[in-house]
């Protein structure tokens, strides 16, 4: 019978783990459910994007071949506009610090594009 009574115990502390568990797997599901188009999804996405969605959304929506959207389609268009942002910047900056300057200039955009093959597609845009 001693052997039972600190089964028992060790059963509970495995029960309320089991518990405390559940509830996080339950979290992403309702996660998942917010994020097709739910209040809650929209403003945790908001707080995850540092450019203002609804800017993203008219720029979006300016094209004409664009006629609807989505929050989520919004939402990874101003996530991946603010690493293209930041990536630029930060290579940018490599030249600005070459020059002894910590202002980045137009030059230091001009030297980062011209340096790096990924931004390729922006050559000649800023004349």
């Amino acid at each position: 019978m001693a052997a039972t009574a600190p089964a028992a115990p060790a059963e509970s502390d495995l029960d309320r783990s089991g518990a405390e568990d559940e509830p996080r797997a339950v979290e992403p599901d309702e996660d998942a459910g917010n994020a097709h188009g739910g209040p809650a999804a929209g403003a945790q996405q908001h707080r995850l994007a540092k450019l203002p969605l609804s800017r993203i959304k008219a720029l979006m929506k300016a094209d004409p071949d664009v006629s609807l959207a989505s929050q989520e389609s919004v939402f990874i268009i101003a996530k991946a506009t603010e690493l293209f942002v930041e990536m630029i910047a930060k290579d940018a900056l490599v030249y600005a610090q070459q020059g002894k300057r910590k202002t980045l200039q137009r030059k230091d955009l001009d030297n980062a594009i011209d340096a790096i093959d990924e931004f390729a597609f922006l050559e000649g845009t800023l004349d």
